[in-house]
């Protein structure tokens, strides 16, 4: 007999899913049961946080949703976390979880791992959360799940399995599997958009997550309007390396927001417009008095932020081929003098809270152009928002948007290293955040990659520290002595460094690439910054 369990193994798989990242416990064994004879990878984490973000970061990378097998209880509430960042930054990643009988939910008996109520408590991280009543059910709630990933603004989706469903025979008949298409604009609106950006004078694009999928038609539309673009920190990239016409994630930062006032009809694609992309001053400053455009594969999100004069439930890149076939030859209306001007004002390099890593982020990209690069919440990242420049989408993203939540950059890079070894990935994170998951160095070593893990260890949270001081508030809990990381990193398996200059970090990188194992390398700041 083929039960639930072992059926849901066999509709993952043609649904695409080829990695799973779980914890085996006593209320999931049945789902593993399975496993050993399935096309599917397991990859087995040290703490379930460290799944979500494995398989975030799987997902970051690929465009792909990954799956996680977690257990009911605190396996779920350990998993929130990774599932709340997902969620914040539309990640696709599939959790299935075990619950208990289906005779015993609500009751309050003090079962093993017994929540009161699993599935609400876990709707909150998630698009949707269900408890699967049936094994004749599964098939249209996973066609919901992946529905979602491809054609809506996708998210972490939760489904529980009470332990006596997934022991059930399976249903004899095989489910199709449906092909899903995103939402197009009506011609109407299509038409109007391209006659208002036809007419304009200074226009200026924003281009947000939604557009990682689709850089050659955004690309092609960008130069066809010859129009600046700011490009947030999930979609940059979607331009290529050093185009004239980028302007990165400066919409927070004076020169950029007087370019955002200036224009007169502004164009957004696949963004919410969100406070950690707009507005990281907190001023809710970033205003834009043109006439505004709004593309979203998500209803509410047209409506939500910055309310516009035109909106299109569509996916960016569908009304970005459209829009060029609308549009006459490509307009000349001196796009990269007006982004040049906005360059030169920002200054970034020489900016305060930038300054301090541009050695670091120079020496990744002149060592491994061809990076992924994996961040934390921490200054480094902050500051590679601002000016890293990367060839390609998907190959820089972070912690440090929507949910901000530290611990990210190690478990979500090690899941980006599996979804694409033909390149390195690089986890940047800070002494402090790393705390958080060291316990995955371990899962790297077993995964056999040779990912790069870069320290910046400045004995604490350097930027609570920095914070507190500028508001005059007395130090409290963030000068933190970290342990001896190379030594940790050593007796995981994995290769340590501890440098302190440029030339040592390029060197240890290149052979870091070519490693059999992990290597962590570890940058004291005080001694780099003083170089």
């Amino acid at each position: 007999m083929t039960t639930c369990a072992q059926y849901l193994i066999d509709r993952l798989v043609a649904h695409g899913i080829d990695t799973v990242f779980g914890i085996p416990g006593v209320h999931t064994v049945e789902l593993y049961r399975g496993l050993p004879d399935s096309p599917l990878r397991h990859v087995t984490p040290r703490h379930e946080q460290g799944a979500g973000f494995m398989a975030d970061g799987y997902a970051r990378a690929t465009g792909r949703p990954a799956a996680c097998f977690i257990i009911s209880g605190p396996g779920m509430t350990n998993i929130a976390t990774a599932m709340a960042q997902a969620l914040a930054d539309s990640v696709p990643m599939l959790v299935i979880s075990s619950v208990n009988r289906r005779d015993t939910l609500g009751r309050g008996q003090g079962r093993l791992h017994e929540l009161p109520d699993q599935r609400a408590t876990l709707a909150g991280v998630s698009v949707f959360s269900h408890t699967l009543q049936t094994p004749e059910a599964l098939p249209e709630v996973l066609g919901r799940a992946f529905a979602i990933f491809a054609g809506a603004r996708p998210g972490p989706v939760h489904i529980e399995i009470p332990l006596d469903v997934m022991a059930l025979p399976a249903p004899d008949h095989p489910p199709r599997v449906a092909e899903v298409f995103a939402p197009a604009a009506p011609d109407a609106a299509l038409a109007r958009a391209a006659d208002w950006l036809t007419a304009a004078e200074r226009p200026l694009v924003l281009l947000g997550g939604g557009c990682a999928d689709a850089a050659e038609p955004l690309r092609e539309l960008v130069e066809r309007l010859d129009a600046p673009a700011m490009t947030t920190i999930n979609a940059r990239g979607v331009l290529g390396l050093a185009h004239p016409l980028d302007l990165g994630a400066c919409a927070s930062l004076p020169a950029g927001r007087e370019l955002a006032r200036d224009a007169d009809v502004i164009l957004a694609l696949g963004t919410e417009l969100g406070e950690t992309d707009y507005d990281l001053v907190f001023d809710e400053g970033f205003r834009l008095t043109g006439r505004l455009i709004r593309v979203d594969i998500d209803a509410q999100q047209l409506a939500r932020n910055q309310a516009p004069d035109l909106a299109l439930l569509a996916d960016a890149g569908e009304v970005a081929r459209e829009l060029c076939a609308r549009l006459p030859a490509p307009a000349a209306r001196r796009g990269a003098e007006r982004a040049a001007r906005v360059r030169s004002a920002l200054a970034l390099r020489d900016a305060a809270d930038v300054a301090p890593y541009t050695a670091l982020l120079d020496t990744l990209r002149e060592a491994l152009p061809d990076a992924t690069l994996v961040g934390d919440s921490t200054g480094a990242v902050y500051a590679g928002n601002f000016m890293v420049d990367m060839p390609a989408p998907r190959r820089w993203f972070n912690a440090a948007t929507g949910y901000g939540t530290l611990g990210y950059g190690l478990p979500a890079a090690l899941g980006a290293a599996l979804a694409v070894p033909e390149r390195p990935v690089v986890a940047l994170v800070g002494d402090g955040g790393l705390m958080f998951t060291l316990g995955e160095l371990a899962t790297a070593r077993d995964a056999g990659v040779p990912l790069i893990v870069v320290v910046w260890n400045n004995d604490g949270y350097g930027e609570i520290r920095r914070y507190m001081d500028a508001s005059a508030v007395p130090r409290l809990g963030v000068d933190l002595p970290a342990p001896d990381l190379v030594g940790l990193a050593e007796s995981f398996g994995c290769h340590g460094r501890r440098l302190t200059t440029p030339a040592a970090l390029h060197d240890a990188l290149i052979t870091a690439r070519h490693a059999d194992r992990p290597t962590l390398i570890e940058i004291d700041a005080d001694a780099w910054q003083g170089v």
